[in-house]
Protein backbone atom coordinates (compact mmCIF):
# COMPACT_ATOMS: atom_id res chain seq x y z
CA UNK A 1 0.00 0.00 0.00
CA UNK A 2 0.97 3.39 -0.58
CA UNK A 3 -0.84 7.06 0.35
CA UNK A 4 -3.73 4.95 1.09
CA UNK A 5 -4.47 7.05 4.91
CA UNK A 6 -7.32 9.42 3.34
CA UNK A 7 -6.16 11.37 6.42
CA UNK A 8 -2.82 12.46 5.59
CA UNK A 9 -2.49 15.39 3.61
CA UNK A 10 -0.04 14.49 0.55
CA UNK A 11 2.52 16.80 -1.84
CA UNK A 12 4.37 14.77 -4.13
CA UNK A 13 6.74 16.39 -7.06
CA UNK A 14 6.05 14.13 -9.68
CA UNK A 15 8.87 15.59 -11.58
CA UNK A 16 11.40 14.27 -8.86
CA UNK A 17 9.88 11.27 -9.03
CA UNK A 18 11.87 8.22 -10.26
CA UNK A 19 9.58 6.14 -13.10
CA UNK A 20 9.15 2.16 -12.02
CA UNK A 21 8.02 -0.23 -14.52
CA UNK A 22 5.20 -1.48 -15.03
CA UNK A 23 3.67 -5.21 -16.87
CA UNK A 24 3.82 -3.83 -20.15
CA UNK A 25 7.20 -3.23 -21.89
CA UNK A 26 7.70 0.36 -22.69
CA UNK A 27 5.14 1.85 -19.93
CA UNK A 28 6.48 3.48 -17.00
CA UNK A 29 4.57 4.95 -13.82
CA UNK A 30 5.10 7.21 -10.91
CA UNK A 31 2.76 5.99 -8.02
CA UNK A 32 1.00 8.61 -5.95
CA UNK A 33 -1.58 6.09 -4.31
CA UNK A 34 -1.92 2.91 -4.21
CA UNK A 35 -3.80 0.06 -2.69
CA UNK A 36 -2.06 -2.92 -4.17
CA UNK A 37 0.19 -3.61 -6.33
CA UNK A 38 -1.86 -4.30 -9.53
CA UNK A 39 -5.20 -4.34 -8.28
CA UNK A 40 -7.44 -1.59 -6.08
CA UNK A 41 -7.40 2.21 -5.62
CA UNK A 42 -4.96 3.72 -7.69
CA UNK A 43 -3.51 6.65 -9.09
CA UNK A 44 0.03 6.87 -11.24
CA UNK A 45 1.52 9.19 -13.55
CA UNK A 46 2.00 7.05 -16.68
CA UNK A 47 4.28 6.90 -19.78
CA UNK A 48 3.74 5.00 -22.73
CA UNK A 49 6.99 4.94 -24.65
CA UNK A 50 6.40 5.25 -28.48
CA UNK A 51 5.06 2.22 -29.85
CA UNK A 52 4.01 0.31 -26.94
CA UNK A 53 0.81 -1.09 -25.84
CA UNK A 54 -0.87 -2.22 -22.49
CA UNK A 55 -2.96 -5.84 -22.79
CA UNK A 56 -6.37 -5.42 -22.86
CA UNK A 57 -7.82 -4.94 -19.19
CA UNK A 58 -10.76 -4.33 -17.09
CA UNK A 59 -11.46 -1.69 -14.86
CA UNK A 60 -13.84 -3.12 -12.05
CA UNK A 61 -14.76 0.97 -10.68
CA UNK A 62 -13.96 2.63 -13.57
CA UNK A 63 -10.91 4.33 -15.07
CA UNK A 64 -10.12 8.40 -15.03
CA UNK A 65 -7.28 9.08 -17.53
CA UNK A 66 -5.95 12.90 -18.04
CA UNK A 67 -3.78 13.54 -21.20
CA UNK A 68 -0.56 15.38 -19.85
CA UNK A 69 1.49 15.20 -23.67
CA UNK A 70 1.18 13.17 -26.57
CA UNK A 71 -1.28 11.19 -28.12
CA UNK A 72 -2.77 8.39 -25.67
CA UNK A 73 -5.44 5.66 -27.88
CA UNK A 74 -7.23 2.94 -27.66
CA UNK A 75 -9.75 1.15 -29.80
CA UNK A 76 -11.92 3.53 -29.35
CA UNK A 77 -9.88 6.49 -30.71
CA UNK A 78 -7.13 9.06 -30.43
CA UNK A 79 -6.83 10.92 -27.36
CA UNK A 80 -4.30 13.96 -27.78
CA UNK A 81 -2.70 16.56 -24.87
CA UNK A 82 -5.74 17.85 -23.30
CA UNK A 83 -8.01 15.01 -23.34
CA UNK A 84 -10.09 13.71 -20.25
CA UNK A 85 -11.89 10.29 -20.00
CA UNK A 86 -13.73 8.58 -17.90
CA UNK A 87 -14.02 4.64 -18.97
CA UNK A 88 -17.25 3.54 -16.45
CA UNK A 89 -17.19 0.53 -14.29
CA UNK A 90 -17.02 -3.27 -15.89
CA UNK A 91 -15.23 -1.41 -18.66
CA UNK A 92 -12.42 -2.58 -20.99
CA UNK A 93 -10.00 -1.36 -23.48
CA UNK A 94 -6.41 -2.38 -25.62
CA UNK A 95 -4.93 0.60 -24.65
CA UNK A 96 -1.58 1.78 -26.97
CA UNK A 97 0.33 5.10 -28.15
CA UNK A 98 2.20 5.20 -31.64
CA UNK A 99 4.05 8.42 -30.59
CA UNK A 100 4.19 8.35 -26.97
CA UNK A 101 2.29 9.78 -24.09
CA UNK A 102 2.48 10.70 -20.28
CA UNK A 103 -1.02 10.20 -18.38
CA UNK A 104 -2.37 10.95 -14.90
CA UNK A 105 -4.42 7.97 -14.65
CA UNK A 106 -7.13 7.26 -11.35
CA UNK A 107 -8.39 3.52 -11.36
CA UNK A 108 -10.83 1.82 -9.17
CA UNK A 109 -12.54 5.26 -7.43
CA UNK A 110 -15.94 5.58 -8.89
CA UNK A 111 -18.92 4.87 -7.23
CA UNK A 112 -20.93 1.94 -9.13
CA UNK A 113 -23.56 4.14 -10.02
CA UNK A 114 -21.55 6.63 -12.01
CA UNK A 115 -21.40 4.48 -15.42
CA UNK A 116 -21.19 7.69 -17.67
CA UNK A 117 -18.89 7.22 -20.19
CA UNK A 118 -16.96 10.95 -21.20
CA UNK A 119 -14.80 12.01 -24.18
CA UNK A 120 -13.64 15.52 -23.37
CA UNK A 121 -11.35 17.45 -25.66
CA UNK A 122 -10.59 20.52 -23.15
CA UNK A 123 -8.87 22.55 -25.80
CA UNK A 124 -12.18 22.65 -27.67
CA UNK A 125 -14.43 23.42 -24.21
CA UNK A 126 -15.65 26.37 -23.17
CA UNK A 127 -14.19 28.21 -20.25
CA UNK A 128 -16.79 29.31 -16.97
CA UNK A 129 -16.41 32.66 -15.07
CA UNK A 130 -15.74 31.35 -11.59
CA UNK A 131 -15.63 33.05 -8.36
CA UNK A 132 -13.01 36.60 -8.51
CA UNK A 133 -11.00 36.13 -12.12
CA UNK A 134 -10.63 32.49 -11.97
CA UNK A 135 -12.30 30.28 -15.20
CA UNK A 136 -13.53 27.15 -14.51
CA UNK A 137 -13.65 23.98 -16.99
CA UNK A 138 -16.04 21.62 -15.46
CA UNK A 139 -15.13 17.90 -16.48
CA UNK A 140 -17.56 15.80 -14.68
CA UNK A 141 -19.99 15.54 -11.83
CA UNK A 142 -21.21 12.93 -9.88
CA UNK A 143 -23.03 13.79 -6.15
CA UNK A 144 -20.42 15.02 -4.46
CA UNK A 145 -17.42 14.38 -6.57
CA UNK A 146 -16.89 17.42 -9.33
CA UNK A 147 -13.59 17.26 -11.45
CA UNK A 148 -12.46 20.75 -13.55
CA UNK A 149 -9.43 22.62 -14.77
CA UNK A 150 -8.78 26.06 -13.00
CA UNK A 151 -7.56 29.20 -14.73
CA UNK A 152 -5.67 31.53 -12.29
CA UNK A 153 -4.85 34.74 -13.48
CA UNK A 154 -0.77 36.36 -12.18
CA UNK A 155 -1.64 37.54 -8.70
CA UNK A 156 -5.01 35.76 -8.37
CA UNK A 157 -5.90 34.73 -4.40
CA UNK A 158 -8.98 32.96 -3.41
CA UNK A 159 -11.17 32.91 -0.38
CA UNK A 160 -10.08 30.46 2.40
CA UNK A 161 -12.28 27.51 2.42
CA UNK A 162 -12.72 23.73 3.60
CA UNK A 163 -12.89 20.75 1.40
CA UNK A 164 -15.94 18.85 2.00
CA UNK A 165 -14.81 15.27 1.27
CA UNK A 166 -11.59 16.05 0.47
CA UNK A 167 -9.47 18.25 -2.42
CA UNK A 168 -7.16 16.14 -5.43
CA UNK A 169 -4.85 19.08 -7.47
CA UNK A 170 -2.33 18.53 -10.38
CA UNK A 171 -0.49 21.52 -11.15
CA UNK A 172 -0.66 21.71 -15.16
CA UNK A 173 0.82 24.66 -15.93
CA UNK A 174 2.69 27.48 -13.72
CA UNK A 175 3.18 27.57 -10.02
CA UNK A 176 0.63 26.87 -7.17
CA UNK A 177 0.16 28.27 -4.07
CA UNK A 178 -0.88 28.23 -0.61
CA UNK A 179 -0.31 29.13 3.24
CA UNK A 180 1.92 25.88 3.72
CA UNK A 181 3.61 25.93 0.43
CA UNK A 182 5.18 26.74 -3.07
CA UNK A 183 3.68 23.90 -5.63
CA UNK A 184 5.55 23.57 -9.35
CA UNK A 185 4.13 22.06 -12.46
CA UNK A 186 3.69 18.40 -12.09
CA UNK A 187 3.21 18.41 -8.20
CA UNK A 188 -0.15 16.37 -6.83
CA UNK A 189 -1.31 17.47 -3.62
CA UNK A 190 -3.94 15.44 -2.02
CA UNK A 191 -5.93 17.57 0.95
CA UNK A 192 -8.35 15.39 3.68
CA UNK A 193 -11.98 15.74 4.01
CA UNK A 194 -12.73 19.15 5.94
CA UNK A 195 -9.15 19.97 5.01
CA UNK A 196 -9.10 24.40 4.78
CA UNK A 197 -6.56 26.07 2.72
CA UNK A 198 -6.14 29.81 1.22
CA UNK A 199 -4.52 29.15 -2.11
CA UNK A 200 -3.38 31.90 -4.28
CA UNK A 201 -0.61 31.85 -6.98
CA UNK A 202 2.12 34.07 -8.53
CA UNK A 203 1.65 33.49 -11.69
CA UNK A 204 -0.90 32.24 -14.86
CA UNK A 205 -1.50 28.76 -13.74
CA UNK A 206 -3.75 25.92 -14.38
CA UNK A 207 -4.66 23.02 -11.99
CA UNK A 208 -6.52 19.77 -12.64
CA UNK A 209 -9.00 19.63 -9.49
CA UNK A 210 -11.17 17.39 -7.71
CA UNK A 211 -13.51 17.48 -4.61
CA UNK A 212 -15.76 15.64 -2.90
CA UNK A 213 -14.22 12.31 -3.46
CA UNK A 214 -12.25 10.92 -0.55
CA UNK A 215 -13.67 8.62 2.52
CA UNK A 216 -15.12 11.19 5.10
CA UNK A 217 -12.97 9.48 7.45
Amino acid sequence: MINMDFNERLVIDTGQQAWQPSPAKGVWRKPLEREAKESGHTTSIVKYEPGSAFATHHHPLGEEILVLDGVFSDEHGDYPQGSYIRNPPDSHHAPFSQQGCTLLVKLNQFDPRDTTTVRLDTHNTPWQAGIGGLEVMGLHQFEHEHVALVKWPKGERFQPHCHFGGEEILVITGTFCDEYGTYPKGTWLRSPHMSQHFPFVEQDTIIWVKTGHLPLL
